[in-house]
Protein backbone atom coordinates (compact mmCIF):
# COMPACT_ATOMS: atom_id res chain seq x y z
CA UNK A 1 0.00 0.00 0.00
CA UNK A 2 0.96 3.29 -0.41
CA UNK A 3 0.08 6.52 1.16
CA UNK A 4 0.36 10.36 -0.40
CA UNK A 5 1.00 12.53 2.98
CA UNK A 6 0.92 15.39 0.15
CA UNK A 7 -1.37 16.01 -1.94
CA UNK A 8 -3.46 19.59 -2.40
CA UNK A 9 -7.13 20.09 -3.49
CA UNK A 10 -8.56 23.66 -3.49
CA UNK A 11 -12.49 22.41 -3.06
CA UNK A 12 -15.74 23.71 -4.68
CA UNK A 13 -17.04 25.17 -1.59
CA UNK A 14 -14.57 28.09 -1.97
CA UNK A 15 -14.41 27.97 -5.52
CA UNK A 16 -18.52 28.48 -5.16
CA UNK A 17 -18.41 31.77 -2.97
CA UNK A 18 -14.99 32.76 -5.36
CA UNK A 19 -17.58 32.87 -8.56
CA UNK A 20 -20.10 34.38 -6.56
CA UNK A 21 -18.37 37.38 -4.40
CA UNK A 22 -14.56 37.62 -5.62
CA UNK A 23 -14.21 40.68 -4.27
CA UNK A 24 -14.59 39.57 -0.75
CA UNK A 25 -11.77 36.97 -1.34
CA UNK A 26 -9.28 39.24 -2.80
CA UNK A 27 -9.19 36.76 -5.34
CA UNK A 28 -11.00 35.95 -8.81
CA UNK A 29 -11.74 33.38 -11.60
CA UNK A 30 -10.41 33.54 -14.69
CA UNK A 31 -11.65 31.25 -17.51
CA UNK A 32 -10.73 30.88 -21.04
CA UNK A 33 -12.60 27.97 -22.92
CA UNK A 34 -11.96 25.15 -20.69
CA UNK A 35 -9.11 26.46 -19.00
CA UNK A 36 -9.53 28.35 -15.64
CA UNK A 37 -7.13 29.91 -13.40
CA UNK A 38 -7.32 31.39 -10.45
CA UNK A 39 -6.00 34.95 -9.51
CA UNK A 40 -5.24 36.65 -6.24
CA UNK A 41 -4.33 40.26 -5.16
CA UNK A 42 -1.75 38.86 -2.94
CA UNK A 43 0.23 37.51 -6.08
CA UNK A 44 -0.90 33.75 -6.73
CA UNK A 45 -2.00 32.53 -10.03
CA UNK A 46 -2.78 29.16 -10.51
CA UNK A 47 -4.18 26.76 -12.89
CA UNK A 48 -7.47 25.48 -11.40
CA UNK A 49 -6.61 21.62 -12.37
CA UNK A 50 -9.87 19.47 -11.45
CA UNK A 51 -7.80 17.37 -9.36
CA UNK A 52 -8.46 20.48 -7.09
CA UNK A 53 -11.73 20.23 -6.96
CA UNK A 54 -12.94 17.22 -8.30
CA UNK A 55 -12.33 13.85 -5.75
CA UNK A 56 -12.65 11.47 -9.48
CA UNK A 57 -10.18 13.18 -10.60
CA UNK A 58 -8.35 13.37 -7.69
CA UNK A 59 -8.56 8.93 -7.54
CA UNK A 60 -7.71 8.85 -10.97
CA UNK A 61 -4.50 11.10 -10.54
CA UNK A 62 -3.58 8.59 -7.88
CA UNK A 63 -4.17 5.38 -9.77
CA UNK A 64 -2.22 6.79 -12.50
CA UNK A 65 1.17 7.16 -9.79
CA UNK A 66 0.25 3.91 -7.86
CA UNK A 67 -1.45 5.83 -4.81
CA UNK A 68 -3.86 4.37 -3.12
CA UNK A 69 -4.43 6.64 -0.13
CA UNK A 70 -4.12 10.33 -0.10
CA UNK A 71 -4.51 12.84 2.76
CA UNK A 72 -5.71 16.04 0.99
CA UNK A 73 -4.66 19.22 2.26
CA UNK A 74 -5.56 22.79 0.88
CA UNK A 75 -3.37 24.35 -1.67
CA UNK A 76 -1.53 26.97 0.27
CA UNK A 77 -3.25 30.10 -1.02
CA UNK A 78 -5.94 28.73 1.08
CA UNK A 79 -3.88 30.15 4.10
CA UNK A 80 -5.23 33.17 4.17
CA UNK A 81 -2.78 34.25 6.92
CA UNK A 82 -3.54 38.24 6.01
CA UNK A 83 -7.29 38.28 6.34
CA UNK A 84 -9.09 39.89 8.98
CA UNK A 85 -10.80 37.50 11.53
CA UNK A 86 -14.37 37.09 9.73
CA UNK A 87 -12.52 36.30 6.37
CA UNK A 88 -10.14 34.07 7.68
CA UNK A 89 -12.77 32.14 9.63
CA UNK A 90 -14.93 32.25 6.48
CA UNK A 91 -12.23 30.79 4.49
CA UNK A 92 -11.21 28.15 6.55
CA UNK A 93 -14.68 26.85 7.06
CA UNK A 94 -15.61 26.94 3.75
CA UNK A 95 -11.99 24.74 2.74
CA UNK A 96 -12.11 22.66 5.66
CA UNK A 97 -15.99 21.72 4.73
CA UNK A 98 -15.26 21.26 1.34
CA UNK A 99 -12.33 18.35 2.19
CA UNK A 100 -14.75 16.54 4.45
CA UNK A 101 -17.08 16.36 1.43
CA UNK A 102 -14.10 15.01 -0.76
CA UNK A 103 -13.80 12.65 2.17
CA UNK A 104 -17.23 11.66 2.47
CA UNK A 105 -17.27 10.87 -1.50
CA UNK A 106 -14.16 8.41 -0.82
CA UNK A 107 -13.55 7.74 2.62
CA UNK A 108 -11.71 4.52 1.72
CA UNK A 109 -8.79 6.53 -0.21
CA UNK A 110 -8.66 10.39 0.89
CA UNK A 111 -8.33 11.28 4.46
CA UNK A 112 -8.59 15.05 5.49
CA UNK A 113 -6.46 17.64 6.41
CA UNK A 114 -7.51 21.19 7.35
CA UNK A 115 -5.88 24.60 7.16
CA UNK A 116 -6.71 27.19 10.53
CA UNK A 117 -6.51 31.23 10.47
CA UNK A 118 -3.24 31.29 12.42
CA UNK A 119 -3.03 34.54 12.66
CA UNK A 120 -5.74 34.25 15.28
CA UNK A 121 -4.83 31.88 17.62
CA UNK A 122 -8.22 31.38 19.67
CA UNK A 123 -10.12 31.38 16.11
CA UNK A 124 -6.89 28.78 15.36
CA UNK A 125 -7.95 26.55 17.85
CA UNK A 126 -11.54 26.33 17.65
CA UNK A 127 -11.76 25.37 13.91
CA UNK A 128 -8.87 22.94 14.87
CA UNK A 129 -11.17 21.08 17.56
CA UNK A 130 -14.19 21.66 15.07
CA UNK A 131 -12.50 19.62 12.28
CA UNK A 132 -11.24 17.22 14.78
CA UNK A 133 -14.95 16.84 16.54
CA UNK A 134 -16.99 16.81 13.20
CA UNK A 135 -15.10 15.06 10.46
CA UNK A 136 -12.21 13.57 12.58
CA UNK A 137 -9.10 15.03 11.02
CA UNK A 138 -5.85 13.52 11.84
CA UNK A 139 -3.76 16.66 11.09
CA UNK A 140 -3.61 20.56 10.28
CA UNK A 141 -1.70 22.22 7.66
CA UNK A 142 0.40 25.02 8.73
CA UNK A 143 3.04 27.60 6.74
CA UNK A 144 6.08 27.49 7.75
CA UNK A 145 5.54 31.46 8.44
CA UNK A 146 2.95 33.34 9.00
CA UNK A 147 3.01 36.39 6.82
CA UNK A 148 6.95 36.52 7.88
CA UNK A 149 6.29 35.78 11.93
CA UNK A 150 7.87 32.11 13.00
CA UNK A 151 6.00 29.39 13.79
CA UNK A 152 7.93 29.34 17.08
CA UNK A 153 7.12 32.99 18.52
CA UNK A 154 5.12 32.65 21.39
CA UNK A 155 1.57 33.60 20.50
CA UNK A 156 1.43 30.44 18.29
CA UNK A 157 2.72 27.88 21.47
CA UNK A 158 -0.93 27.37 22.05
CA UNK A 159 -2.04 26.43 18.85
CA UNK A 160 0.69 23.92 18.73
CA UNK A 161 0.09 22.56 22.50
CA UNK A 162 -3.31 22.06 21.50
CA UNK A 163 -2.32 20.45 18.55
CA UNK A 164 -0.48 17.97 20.70
CA UNK A 165 -3.08 17.58 22.77
CA UNK A 166 -5.39 16.85 20.16
CA UNK A 167 -3.06 13.51 18.88
CA UNK A 168 -3.00 15.16 15.40
CA UNK A 169 0.07 16.28 13.65
CA UNK A 170 1.26 19.36 11.70
CA UNK A 171 2.14 19.16 8.00
CA UNK A 172 4.22 22.45 7.69
CA UNK A 173 4.25 23.94 3.89
CA UNK A 174 5.96 27.03 2.76
CA UNK A 175 4.23 29.38 0.73
CA UNK A 176 5.04 32.64 -1.22
CA UNK A 177 5.23 35.65 1.25
CA UNK A 178 6.68 39.10 -0.54
CA UNK A 179 10.41 39.98 -2.23
CA UNK A 180 13.25 37.56 -1.77
CA UNK A 181 16.22 39.34 -2.58
CA UNK A 182 18.33 37.00 -5.27
CA UNK A 183 15.37 34.74 -5.58
CA UNK A 184 13.12 36.68 -7.97
CA UNK A 185 14.81 35.60 -11.17
CA UNK A 186 14.15 32.01 -12.25
CA UNK A 187 11.21 30.60 -10.30
CA UNK A 188 14.14 30.59 -7.16
CA UNK A 189 11.19 31.70 -4.89
CA UNK A 190 9.84 28.45 -5.62
CA UNK A 191 12.72 26.31 -5.69
CA UNK A 192 15.25 27.50 -3.43
CA UNK A 193 12.81 29.81 -1.69
CA UNK A 194 10.13 27.09 -0.14
CA UNK A 195 13.24 24.78 1.23
CA UNK A 196 14.56 27.71 2.17
CA UNK A 197 11.57 29.08 4.80
CA UNK A 198 11.62 25.43 5.98
CA UNK A 199 14.74 25.01 7.01
CA UNK A 200 14.47 28.69 8.60
CA UNK A 201 11.05 27.73 10.65
CA UNK A 202 12.93 24.25 11.55
CA UNK A 203 16.31 26.26 13.08
CA UNK A 204 13.68 28.67 14.83
CA UNK A 205 11.73 25.77 16.55
CA UNK A 206 14.91 23.50 17.87
CA UNK A 207 16.34 26.82 19.10
CA UNK A 208 13.79 28.30 21.07
CA UNK A 209 12.85 25.16 23.02
CA UNK A 210 9.44 24.69 21.10
CA UNK A 211 10.25 21.14 20.57
CA UNK A 212 11.52 20.49 24.35
CA UNK A 213 8.52 22.08 25.43
CA UNK A 214 5.80 19.95 23.47
CA UNK A 215 7.47 16.35 23.57
CA UNK A 216 4.68 14.95 21.81
CA UNK A 217 3.90 17.15 19.06
CA UNK A 218 4.20 15.51 15.53
CA UNK A 219 5.76 17.61 12.54
CA UNK A 220 5.78 16.43 9.42
CA UNK A 221 8.16 18.75 6.84
CA UNK A 222 7.33 19.10 2.89
CA UNK A 223 9.75 18.93 0.22
CA UNK A 224 12.29 16.16 2.29
CA UNK A 225 12.70 18.92 4.99
CA UNK A 226 14.53 21.64 2.87
CA UNK A 227 18.08 22.04 3.65
CA UNK A 228 17.89 21.13 7.37
CA UNK A 229 18.68 17.78 6.46
CA UNK A 230 21.87 18.22 4.79
CA UNK A 231 23.04 21.19 6.99
CA UNK A 232 22.30 19.87 10.61
CA UNK A 233 26.02 19.18 11.12
CA UNK A 234 26.21 23.05 11.13
CA UNK A 235 23.02 23.49 12.99
CA UNK A 236 24.46 21.09 15.67
CA UNK A 237 28.04 22.58 15.82
CA UNK A 238 26.44 25.96 15.65
CA UNK A 239 25.00 25.17 19.35
CA UNK A 240 27.28 23.82 20.90
CA UNK A 241 30.19 27.27 20.09
CA UNK A 242 27.92 30.27 20.00
CA UNK A 243 25.78 31.09 23.32
CA UNK A 244 22.82 32.91 21.00
CA UNK A 245 21.56 29.32 19.99
CA UNK A 246 22.14 27.84 23.29
CA UNK A 247 19.82 30.90 25.14
CA UNK A 248 16.41 28.90 24.82
CA UNK A 249 17.35 25.12 24.61
CA UNK A 250 20.17 23.06 25.51
CA UNK A 251 19.05 20.28 23.57
CA UNK A 252 21.34 19.93 20.52
CA UNK A 253 19.96 19.90 17.06
CA UNK A 254 21.22 16.79 16.00
CA UNK A 255 18.87 15.02 19.05
CA UNK A 256 15.81 17.31 18.20
CA UNK A 257 15.96 16.20 14.63
CA UNK A 258 14.19 12.64 14.68
CA UNK A 259 11.40 15.01 16.38
CA UNK A 260 10.43 15.69 12.70
CA UNK A 261 8.80 13.46 9.77
CA UNK A 262 9.56 14.15 6.18
CA UNK A 263 7.99 13.91 2.93
CA UNK A 264 9.76 12.05 0.40
CA UNK A 265 9.56 15.11 -2.09
CA UNK A 266 13.60 15.45 -2.97
CA UNK A 267 13.67 14.23 -6.93
CA UNK A 268 16.88 12.73 -6.14
CA UNK A 269 17.35 9.05 -5.12
CA UNK A 270 20.51 9.49 -3.30
CA UNK A 271 19.45 12.34 -1.14
CA UNK A 272 16.32 10.24 -0.22
CA UNK A 273 19.04 7.19 0.48
CA UNK A 274 21.14 10.03 2.87
CA UNK A 275 17.70 11.18 4.61
CA UNK A 276 16.65 7.75 5.36
CA UNK A 277 20.24 6.98 6.76
CA UNK A 278 20.01 10.42 8.91
CA UNK A 279 16.47 10.17 10.49
CA UNK A 280 15.62 6.34 9.70
CA UNK A 281 12.90 5.34 7.12
CA UNK A 282 9.99 5.52 10.05
CA UNK A 283 10.60 9.21 9.90
CA UNK A 284 9.73 9.37 6.02
CA UNK A 285 6.63 8.69 3.89
CA UNK A 286 5.34 9.56 0.32
CA UNK A 287 4.43 12.86 -0.75
CA UNK A 288 3.65 14.02 -4.26
CA UNK A 289 2.62 17.47 -4.32
CA UNK A 290 0.09 17.10 -6.65
CA UNK A 291 -0.91 18.36 -8.88
CA UNK A 292 1.47 21.27 -8.98
CA UNK A 293 3.81 21.13 -11.65
CA UNK A 294 6.49 21.02 -9.01
CA UNK A 295 5.30 17.35 -7.94
CA UNK A 296 6.39 13.69 -8.13
CA UNK A 297 4.34 11.96 -11.42
CA UNK A 298 6.21 8.76 -10.55
CA UNK A 299 6.10 8.39 -6.44
CA UNK A 300 6.40 4.54 -6.84
CA UNK A 301 9.66 4.40 -9.00
CA UNK A 302 11.19 7.16 -7.28
CA UNK A 303 10.89 5.08 -4.03
CA UNK A 304 12.10 1.76 -5.32
CA UNK A 305 14.96 3.87 -6.94
CA UNK A 306 16.77 4.85 -3.71
CA UNK A 307 19.79 3.02 -3.44
CA UNK A 308 20.15 -0.28 -1.80
CA UNK A 309 16.59 0.62 -0.02
CA UNK A 310 15.29 -2.93 1.74
CA UNK A 311 12.27 -3.94 2.30
CA UNK A 312 11.38 -2.86 6.14
CA UNK A 313 12.34 0.85 4.66
CA UNK A 314 10.14 0.65 1.66
CA UNK A 315 7.30 -0.30 3.45
CA UNK A 316 8.11 2.36 6.06
CA UNK A 317 8.16 4.82 3.40
CA UNK A 318 5.28 3.57 1.56
CA UNK A 319 2.70 3.30 4.15
CA UNK A 320 3.99 2.41 7.89
CA UNK A 321 4.89 6.18 8.45
CA UNK A 322 2.00 7.39 7.43
CA UNK A 323 -0.14 4.85 9.41
CA UNK A 324 1.68 6.31 12.54
CA UNK A 325 0.90 9.83 11.94
CA UNK A 326 -2.27 9.49 11.14
CA UNK A 327 -2.96 6.91 14.50
CA UNK A 328 -4.20 4.61 11.91
CA UNK A 329 -3.73 0.54 11.44
CA UNK A 330 -3.10 -1.43 8.48
CA UNK A 331 -6.54 -3.14 9.76
CA UNK A 332 -8.28 -0.14 9.03
CA UNK A 333 -8.09 -0.43 5.56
Amino acid sequence: MRIDIHSHVIPDRFITALKKTPADFLARLETHGEHAKVIHDQGYVYPLFAEFRDPQAKLESMDRKGIDISVISPAPPMFYYWADIELALRVAGLVNDGVADMVAAHPARLRGMATIPMQHPDAAIAEMERVVREYGFKAVEIGTSIEGAQLSEGRFRPILRRAQELGIFVFAHPYYVGAKAGLEAYYLTNLIGNPLDTTVMVANLMYSGVLDELPDLKICLAHGGGFVPYQIGRLAHGHKVRDETRADSATSPRQLLRRFYFDSLVFEPQALRYLIDLVGSDRVCIGTDAPFDMGDEEPAKAISAIPGITQHEHDDVCCRTALTLLAEGQSGF
